[in-house]
C-alpha cells in the first residue's frame, strides 16, 4: 500500500510549472536580445548624429532629423521593454493585502481602545 503525501505536488502541476518557466525564459531571452539590438542601434545612430550635427547640407539635415526620430522611437521601445505591467502584479497585491490588513488592525485597535 502506497501512502501519498498530500503536500507533494502532482506531476501534472510540476510539468505545467516547468512549461511556464520555459516560456518565461524564452520571453526573457527574446526581450534581452531586442534590448541589446536596440542599444547597439542607438549607439550607431548617436555616432551618426554627432557626425552630421555640424553639417549645413539640407539633405544631411533631413537625415539628421530622421536619425533623431529613430532614436526617440528606440528610447521608447527600450523603456517599454524594460518596464512590464506584469512585474507590478505581485507587489500590487502585496500592498493591497498588507495595507488592508493594517487598516483592519487599526480599526480593531480603535474599537478596542475607544
Amino acid at each position: 500500500m502506497v501512502v501519498e503525501d498530500p503536500n507533494r505536488p502532482d506531476d501534472e502541476d510540476l510539468d505545467e510549472a516547468i512549461a511556464r518557466l520555459e516560456r518565461s525564459l524564452l520571453e526573457f531571452k527574446e526581450r534581452y536580445s531586442q534590448v541589446r539590438r536596440d542599444l547597439q542601434r542607438q549607439t550607431e545612430l548617436q555616432q551618426e548624429r554627432v557626425q552630421l550635427r555640424g553639417s549645413r547640407n539640407t539633405e544631411m539635415r533631413s537625415q539628421l532629423r530622421a536619425i533623431e526620430r529613430e532614436l526617440e522611437s528606440l528610447e521608447i521601445n527600450l523603456e517599454s521593454r524594460l518596464f512590464n505591467w506584469r512585474s507590478l502584479w505581485h507587489p500590487f497585491w502585496q500592498a493591497v493585502r498588507f495595507g488592508g490588513l493594517g487598516i483592519a488592525i487599526g480599526w480593531a485597535l480603535k474599537a478596542w481602545a475607544g
